[in-house]
């Protein structure tokens, strides 16, 4: 009788170890459904950065940044003042390394973190590479943060509940397949 208890204990515990590790790692599929990371060509790069008439000194924002490159060329090629927010822990050291590397840290930087829980109110220019479901998910927060005259620039996915400014048509990046951009200014 006095093993049941301690056996109990153990067995919950396992429990509920399993269903948090479960429910994280759905957490983190889930994330991943809104924001794969898919590499944006370097010449779509240019070209979403050129569309958003990034200036310099201007608060550019990458959301889902992947490895950096977005966020990189608008603090290196457009002297913008560049944040990227990068959920994978991999891809995050990844482009810190590059930026210090680059020596570009005072104008480029990555956050660890879920880009849905940023503050967007001070940004020029976003950039997004996310999938519908995602673009779903943001559009209430630029509704609410993003201040008058603020840019945004997405790449083959457009946002249903707005008109586009401009939208750019790409038929070749150089890798074989066509490009569309959608620039939206609020």
């Amino acid at each position: 009788m006095r093993l049941f208890p301690i056996l109990l204990f153990p067995t919950v515990t396992l429990t509920l170890l399993v269903a948090a590790l479960v429910l994280t790692a759905q957490q983190k599929n889930d994330d991943a459904k809104i924001a794969p990371y898919y590499p944006t060509p370097e010449t779509i790069v240019d070209k979403m950065l050129q569309l958003g008439e990034l200036k310099p000194g201007e608060k550019m924002w990458d959301l889902g940044s992947g490895d950096g490159r977005i966020v990189i060329a608008a603090a290196r090629k457009f002297k913008a003042d560049a944040t990227g927010v990068e959920l994978d822990e991999t891809l995050y050291k990844q482009s810190v390394a590059r930026i210090k590397t680059l020596g570009l840290a005072p104008t480029a930087r990555i956050i660890l973190g879920d880009l849905l829980q940023q503050d967007y109110s001070s940004a020029d220019l976003l950039t997004i590479y996310l999938l519908p479901v995602a673009i779903e998910r943001v559009t209430p927060i630029f509704d609410r943060q993003l201040k008058k005259g603020a840019r945004i620039v997405a790449h083959d996915f457009e946002f249903r509940q707005w008109a586009p400014a401009k939208t750019m048509d790409i038929d070749d990046d150089g890798e074989g397949r066509s490009h569309r951009l959608f620039l939206y200014r609020r």
